[in-house]
């Protein structure tokens, strides 16, 4: 029991430090557009990744097979599900992007059911069900932050929830491999997989590009470092002995203390139908994971 422990703390560590990525993003918003800060951000964690590789001496050469394994999932964890989620917090609010991740966990024992045919209990499907009844309403909501018209809004939601499925995607992909390379060297191909095909689309925003600020700087070194190098470690880490759906169960810290910073840090306004579509999310959230 003792043990199991520490892979569950690297977990929530992870998501902790997630939680403030939709605050890192926003403000680097000012001067990086969507697509540019996701590539930026994986380019500088390939950096660091392989500073730390060499440092931990934890690197292994992966399989041909696996190392497919390990680009599949970069390329659904870090291009796929980084270019959507910068694109829909664009459009929308941190605040909203926070609360709809809080979806995931149903999204995937939903995805379960239909690919590994896990059969979940009466419970359980009673609360995707909630879940997904807390997700619709916040789909709908409109904020007092200023982020754009309502449909913007509104198409930014149905990106974040689109998204939830990519992340469920990498979720299984990257379990193929977890057990039996360090944490480290996974997260090591990941990211550079994930880089490489990052890289072109950028160029679709060449003419949006303008000189970063210090902050916004600042806010793109944060995101690349602690959020896609140190988080993605520790969540790597603990999917060596957790479940899929019990690590993503986690990720309802994330819209907890995701809302409170964006509140806080950012003063954005967190309306009744948001407040009430997170809390009816995340109770079938914690129904469908029992």
């Amino acid at each position: 029991m003792r043990n199991i422990k520490k892979y569950y703390a690297a977990s929530t560590l992870a998501l902790l430090i997630w939680s403030t990525s939709f605050i890192g993003t926003k403000i680097a918003y000012s001067t990086f557009p969507p697509l540019t800060l996701g590539a930026l951000r994986f380019v500088i964690a390939s950096i660091f990744l392989g500073i730390a590789l060499i440092i931990k001496r934890e690197f292994a050469k992966p399989t041909f097979k696996d190392l497919g394994v390990m680009s599949l999932s970069g390329a659904l964890g870090i291009t796929l599900y980084f270019a959507m989620q910068n694109i829909g917090v664009s459009l929308t609010t941190a605040s909203s992007a926070a609360l709809i991740v809080a979806s995931y966990p149903a999204v995937t024992t939903l995805l379960e059911l239909i690919i590994y045919n896990v059969k979940p209990s009466a419970t359980k499907v009673v609360g995707i069900f909630i879940a997904m009844a807390g997700v619709f309403i916040l789909s709908f909501s409109e904020t007092d932050a200023g982020d754009g018209d309502g449909k913007d809004q509104f198409i930014g939601n149905l990106i974040l929830i689109a998204t939830g499925f990519v992340w469920t995607f990498y979720n299984f992909v990257t379990q193929k491999v977890v057990n039996k390379y360090p944490a480290i060297t996974v997260s090591f191909y990941q990211t550079i997989a994930g880089t490489i095909l990052f890289l072109p689309l950028i160029l679709v925003e060449r003419h949006e590009w303008v000189s970063p600020t210090l902050i916004s700087f600042s806010a793109l070194i944060y995101l690349g470092v602690l959020c896609s190098v140190v988080a993605f470690m520790f969540y790597n880490f603990g999917l060596r002995k957790i479940p899929p759906s019990t690590s993503v169960t986690l990720m309802n810290l994330v819209p907890i203390f995701g809302v409170i910073f964006s509140v806080l840090i950012l003063h954005e306004t967190i309306t009744l139908q948001q407040l009430a579509g997170g809390v009816i999310t995340i109770a079938g959230v914690l129904l469908s994971v029992k």
